[in-house]
Formats: C-alpha cells, structure tokens, sequence
C-alpha cells in the first residue's frame, strides 16, 4: 500500500516539474498568461485614485485592505491599443513581484491553465529585439490561439520601480512636491 502511495507522490511531483499553471487573462484580442506563484488576487472593479506626475501607464492607486498600491494599466505599459472593451468594470490582477505589490489593469480574466513547460517556445528575435525590458517570457499554442507568456519581473524597467515605490509610499513625496 505504501509503494503506490509513494508512485503516486512521485507521479504528482514529476507533473508539478513538467506542467506551469497559468492565470489566463485578455487585453484586446490578444491572449496573455502569468504564472499563477505571482498572483495575489483578482479583482473587478477596484476604485482606482490618479496620481499627479506618474509615468502615462500608472492609472494611479487602490487601498488594498489598507495597503496602497500602484495600479499599472498593462495596454498602455505594453503599447498595446487603448480602446477598452467591456462593461467599464476593470480587472486588477494584484502580483507580487519581487517582493513588490503592484496591480495591473487588463480587460478580462479568462481562466487558470496547466501548460507543458516543453509547450512554451521562446518568443521569435524580432519581437523581442525592440523591447526595452524583455518581458515576453515565451509563446504557446493553446488550441486555436496563441498565448503570450509575460515575464512581470521584466516588465518594468529599475528606474520606473523606485518611481513606483515613491507613488505608493506616497502622501510626504507627492505632497512635498506640490508646494
């Protein structure tokens, strides 16, 4: 009884080492994935305050139970058109990237999904070749579209982390500035 229990841990552990579990989510027509490990939470239609003097893609922060987080509209960071589809209610995902809370707008969360990691093919050299922060991880087939793996570590370059980090910590800066 002991051995199938121990074959079967090793069967579950050898598909944790071979499958990467994705939150789906949209912007546009476009399909993206982020790894699950990095996200917090998701929510719908967070009230959202602007923030004078923030780089063009922070839509400004949310109280988050009491913590203030930058909140980053990813079709802006990404360059991606910025006619929004939907019913106006935004979806933040809130992620944890290296240590840091940040959430970011994206039109719809579809769905988490287990990929292969042997699935997921380095993005083509002219894609990236442009990209300041290299922050297409990788490219898969899904069935009939393509999703597009994002690196959230890449995604922001140092100098726009520690603005970032000054909108957050907030009020003594912003108000400091304004005089």
């Amino acid at each position: 009884m002991a051995d199938v229990y121990t074959t079967r841990r090793m069967d579950e552990a050898e598909e944790k080492d071979h499958l990467m579990q994705l939150v789906g989510f949209m912007n546009g027509r476009e399909m993206f994935g982020v790894d699950i490990l990095m996200v917090q939470e998701i929510i719908r239609g967070a009230p959202i305050t602007a923030v004078p003097n923030t780089p063009a893609f922070v839509e400004g922060v949310t109280n988050l139970r009491g913590n203030i987080i930058p909140v980053i509209d990813l079709r802006k960071r990404l360059n991606l058109p910025t006619d929004r589809q939907g019913s106006g209610k935004n979806w933040v995902l809130i992620l944890d990237i290296a240590g840091r809370v940040t959430g970011f707008i994206v039109d719809a969360v579809t769905e988490v999904l287990k990929i292969e990691r042997n699935a997921i093919e380095p993005p083509p050299d002219i894609v990236v070749a442009g990209l300041e922060s290299q922050y297409v991880q990788g490219v898969c087939d899904i069935g009939e579209r393509l999703l597009i793996l994002l690196d959230f570590n890449r995604i922001l370059l140092v100098e726009e982390i520690k603005r970032l980090k000054e909108v957050s910590t907030g009020g003594s800066r912003l108000s400091g500035s304004a005089r």
